[in-house]
């Protein structure tokens, strides 16, 4: 048994309470949750609020005096840290969840961030940055490795909505599915505007193309909701 072992941590998996940031870890392997808990439990400032092999034990142990930060590890036994950090941010809203992990791939990170992280480190994270870090999460900030950050900018490049041009309807378009919505068919239509059925037709299917549906139901639902027709 270690010194860290040795150590009086009070309830299962917690450590002795006490000031400074209480930062819990979720980590499977044993020498990497101890060393964290070394780094945490011996940095003025910090103390560590828990340690846990799964998510399932620290949804279980984190008690009615849940962490400041939590240092989340991705694979985990039983339930993935993602999912953990959406279970466990559902009832601690107030905790802060950091991952720290060797995969960097744009998946993973993409599914953190959406699960509720504020920040993504990876393991090889050296610990000076790690409690910087670690500081800058419980301040609000959102830390990540530089690696990490170079692949969400990546992300918001392939995911920027289309330009507004693309989709926005002239003021025309705007008035013929109006009328559409108010019941005229396209006869009806091109009679009230004075113009050929195959002209109300044609931008009909302008309409169609621009707001990417395929009946006149659905371009008059997915106008209403972005309210386009008013």
């Amino acid at each position: 048994m270690d010194a860290t072992d040795r150590r009086p941590t009070g309830p299962p998996g917690t450590e002795e309470s006490g000031g400074g940031i209480g930062v819990a870890i979720v980590e499977d392997r044993h020498e990497t949750r101890e060393g964290l808990a070394a780094l945490i439990s011996g940095t003025p400032g910090f103390r560590c609020a828990g340690k846990y092999r799964s998510v399932e034990e620290a949804l279980a142990r984190f008690g009615s005096d849940p962490p400041d930060v939590t240092l989340m590890d991705i694979h985990l036994p039983g339930m993935s840290g993602i999912e953990g950090i959406r279970c466990l941010k559902d009832r601690f809203p107030e905790t802060v969840f950091l991952v720290l992990s060797v995969y960097d791939d744009d998946q993973r990170i993409f599914e953190a961030l959406c699960a509720g992280a504020s920040g993504y480190l990876l393991k090889k994270t050296d610990p000076a940055k790690l409690l910087e870090a670690l500081r800058d999460a419980a301040d609000g900030g959102g830390p990540m490795s530089a690696e990490v950050a170079q692949r969400v900018i990546g992300l918001f490049r392939q995911f920027r909505p289309p330009e507004k041009s693309e989709t926005e309807l002239t003021p025309h378009e705007v008035r013929i599915l109006k009328m559409i919505s108010e019941g005229h068919d396209y006869p009806s239509a091109a009679a009230e505007l004075g113009v050929a059925t195959s002209t109300v037709i044609y931008h009909m299917r302008q309409i169609f193309e621009k707001l990417q549906v395929h009946s006149k139901s659905e371009a008059v639902a997915k106008a209403l909701r972005a309210r386009l027709l008013r």
